[in-house]
């Protein structure tokens, strides 16, 4: 896997000499650690000491190299419904609600008005 985030790092980065803070291996264990323990991207980016978008972008960036090499994929949803071996797929669809401020008739915007008697 590290070899082949290795030719995809040298083809992204072939003109500028920037490097990223985290090294590949780094990167690796990171998104490997998102994918199999299902850790928060908060949590990853404290540990790794990034910010929460970095960590985000190499999650995404390595998922997507290593799709591309073709060496490593997931199963897409047909094929677990076509494997003899699952059963019963279970998918965790829990609804969390979002806080929003209440619409009242205060939250317009007031206007002056020109009243001329």
């Amino acid at each position: 896997m590290v070899e082949i985030l290795a030719i995809a790092y040298a083809a992204k980065h072939k003109r500028r000499d920037s490097h990223a803070k985290l090294f590949l291996q780094d990167q690796l264990f990171l998104t490997l650690k998102y994918l199999c323990q299902y850790v928060t991207q908060k949590e990853l980016s404290y540990e790794f000491e990034v910010g929460e978008a970095t960590t985000h972008d190499v999650i995404v960036w390595v998922e997507n190299s290593l799709a591309k090499s073709k060496k490593f994929s997931l199963l897409g949803r047909g094929a677990l419904l076509e494997h003899p071996e699952i059963e019963i797929a279970l998918i965790d669809a829990t609804e969390s609600p979002i806080e929003r401020p209440k619409k009242t008739n205060d939250d317009g915007i007031a206007v002056k008005r020109d009243v001329t008697p």
